[in-house]
């Protein structure tokens, strides 16, 4: 019997907007799904080719998030935590091995805490893992670009709420979303300046 092999991976620590997304996705290990790889060493249109090809040839996958309000209050790396171990409880098949890319690994109940171990530099290491990171996100690009038609202005649908000159200068100018995430330093920065601007209006 094939050894299932299952990989957790996340896409959204670093932008200012937008929820953190995690993927999980069993596969049988040595039977890889071509073309996998970690999805920053993809282009966004071979993701979105890989994508549904993940989807159909994976034994089981499942998407999950941690949202906005829950990244300003647990931090970044527990909203993180939390949205791996909501893909991983979504999964119905248990795996042999369920590998977290990163050193740490999520509060799993069990099965899963018994089959978890961390791998750092999985995306690229791990073809479960690969698999998870181009699912996370392409998820997550396709949330920011729903966000671009709610909040023209900011540019999500280019940049996916990274802090580049383009964003942090709209941050500036039209103030803060409810999608953006206000733990994060410029986007405070940026909520204190307009408040700071109103008052002296």
């Amino acid at each position: 019997m094939r050894l299932l092999l299952g990989g957790v991976d996340e896409a959204g620590r670093g932008p200012l907007a937008g929820p953190v997304v995690a993927a999980a996705v069993v596969v049988h290990a040595g039977k890889e799904i071509a073309g996998v790889d970690d999805s920053k060493r993809l282009s966004p249109s071979r993701r979105e080719e890989l994508a549904p090809i993940i989807q159909s040839q994976a034994v089981d996958f499942a998407i999950a998030l941690a949202s906005v309000a829950e990244i300003d209050e647990l931090n970044i790396l527990h909203a993180t935590m939390l949205a791996m171990r909501r893909a991983v409880q979504s999964l119905r098949v248990v795996p042999q091995q369920l590998r977290i890319d990163g050193n740490r690994v999520p509060a799993l109940s069990d099965p899963w805490a018994a089959i978890a171990e961390a791998l750092v530099g999985g995306d690229g290491l791990c073809p479960a893992i690969g698999a998870a990171s181009i699912l996370a996100k392409v998820e997550r690009d396709r949330i920011m670009i729903q966000l671009d038609e709610l909040y023209p202005e900011y540019g999500f649908a280019q940049h996916k709420g990274y802090p580049t000159r383009f964003h942090t200068e709209a941050l500036q100018r039209h103030g803060v979303t409810p999608e953006h995430r206000r733990s994060y330093a410029p986007v405070r920065r940026a909520a204190r300046q307009i408040s700071q601007s109103a008052v002296h209006e």
